[in-house]
């Protein structure tokens, strides 16, 4: 009789929890049973074990073999626990030493022996280097181990590979820390825009404070072009939000692509997503759009043409910056601190209250119309604009230099440094306690926000984020207490009331 263990990591949302893969060898019919709480993927890794065995040239024992996932009461799936049944099933056996306790193993293999990448990989890599242990990946998932600093990660193509390695013949060649190149930023973001700003003012605030946006106006005035010069304002990703963006895309399996750039994210769904889609989930939940805009932009435009629950799905992770996905197996947290930028028109023919276009809806239209997007979700947008056409005097002008263009971003990078220096987070994310720290206004602007509270019947959490908006104006323009000037600025990004 023969019982080794190897270490492996599941696959838990972000969590990482450790695998402790136990194999024992005794006497019986000839079988292999793995237990613990299996998948499909997981029990049919049998037979991906035995012919990876048999054709690398090792002798698969001819005994009863019971393969233990510990902890059993963990769901496992994927094929990411092969390599380390094959190496407990070697050392069980007597075919491997039984050495390296604190060696990890992740891949895939195929019945040549060789080892397949496995999806969600980063996640288990971030928790290994955090418990001090070293790790065997495929060589096909080294793009995203580069992105951990002190790290000792080791690639292989082959299980025999592996084994040389175990025995003392081979060294593996480690991953090394390579972080993505930072992307050039533009001169100047808004270079195609013509006119509008106002518009480009409320997004210059915007990327500074991480606030969300909401811009209503006819079609052509310009939204979209706006929403897309949001992502070359913003400062680049900081190494803690790198890691998580590439996580969770490592968990959609596309990290990749991801790790050549340190860009921060741009989604842009349809507005015939679905709101499984939108938040995530599935069988075994995955990262959604929200996810997958973590430390970005999630832009949704034609907003009240989404699904009604879609939309009301966005309140939780806009309040808190995650988003809870719950079944029945078990519960998993997605980051989801995203900036929300959305576009919608007036009216469904889109111009109602254009002095160019003449509206065809009838009153009770426009209110249904707007009636869409629910008053809760509203107010959890800290700005909210309308958006003019831009005169075709304007439009078909010869562009003229600008000499302030291009300044936007040294602005935005100093009002930036302003608030990590004073809370470590940007004011959109600042709580209760803290903007009544640092957002409260002088005298005058606490008795604008008080007379602007009683006519436009702000409510409590509406009048927290105009503080929030006046907190970043300041930030702006660099001034350490709130004015009435700062408040009254930040009012005048309420301009659609629900």
């Amino acid at each position: 009789m023969g019982l080794a263990t190897a270490f492996s990591r599941a696959e838990a949302g972000l969590d990482a929890p450790r695998i402790a893969v136990e194999v024992h060898l005794r006497g019986g019919l000839p079988g292999i049973a793995i237990v613990g709480l299996p998948e499909i993927a997981v029990r049919e890794s049998k037979d991906r074990v035995r012919s990876a065995l048999v054709n690398s040239q090792f002798e698969f024992p001819a005994q009863r073999i019971t393969v233990n996932l510990a902890p059993a009461d963990l769901p496992k799936e994927g094929g990411r626990y092969d390599l380390a049944i094959a190496v407990g099933l070697l050392r069980a056996s007597g075919q491997l030493p039984d050495a390296l306790a604190d060696m990890e193993f992740l891949g895939e293999l195929s019945l040549g022996g060789h080892i397949r990448p496995v999806r969600g990989l980063l996640p288990a890599l971030i928790q290994a280097c955090s418990d001090g242990k070293a790790v065997v990946i495929p060589s096909a998932n080294a793009g995203e181990a580069t992105l951990l600093r002190d790290a000792r990660v080791y690639t292989a193509d082959h299980l025999l590979q592996v084994c040389s390695m175990l025995r003392g013949d081979l060294e593996l060649e480690a991953v090394q820390h390579r972080p993505p190149a930072q992307p050039q930023l533009t001169e100047n973001a808004f270079r195609l825009v013509r006119g509008q700003l106002q518009a480009k003012r409320a997004l210059v605030v915007a990327a500074a404070g991480g606030h969300s946006l909401l811009m209503c106006g006819p079609p052509g005035s310009g939204k979209s072009l706006l929403a897309a010069c949001l992502p070359a304002l913003l400062p680049p990703l900081l190494e803690a939000e790198m890691l998580e963006v590439a996580a969770v895309r490592s968990l959609r399996g596309d990290a990749a692509a991801y790790l050549q750039v340190g860009a921060r994210p741009f989604r842009a769904p349809h507005h015939t997503v679905s709101p499984v889609a939108l938040t995530g989930g599935g069988r075994v939940p995955r990262p959604g759009e929200v996810s997958l805009a973590h430390a970005g932009v999630l832009f949704l435009d034609e907003l009240p043409e989404f699904e009604r629950r879609a939309l009301e799905a966005l309140r939780e992770p806009l309040e808190t910056g995650e988003i809870r996905i719950s079944r029945a197996a078990a519960s998993h947290v997605f980051p989801a601190s995203f900036q929300l930028i959305a576009a919608m028109n007036p009216c469904p023919c889109g111009y109602h209250g254009d002095r160019r276009s003449q509206c065809r809806c009838s009153a009770e239209q426009v209110r249904r119309y707007g009636a869409r997007i629910s008053g809760p979700l509203l107010d959890r947008i800290d700005m909210r604009l309308i958006v003019q056409p831009v005169p075709r005097s304007l439009l078909l002008a010869r562009s003229e230099k600008n000499e302030a263009a291009g300044q936007e971003g040294e602005e935005i990078a100093r009002a930036v440094s302003m608030q990590r220096n004073r809370a470590g987070i940007l004011n959109a994310r600042l709580n209760v306690k803290q903007v009544e720290r640092w957002c409260r206004p002088d005298p005058q602007g606490i008795g604008l926000l008080e007379r602007a509270t009683d006519r436009m019947g702000l409510s409590a959490r509406a009048v927290h984020r105009c503080m929030r908006v006046a907190r970043t104006v300041a930030d702006l323009d660099c001034a350490q207490d709130v004015s009435a000037a700062h408040v009254a600025e930040a009012l005048g990004y309420r301009q659609l009331q629900g």
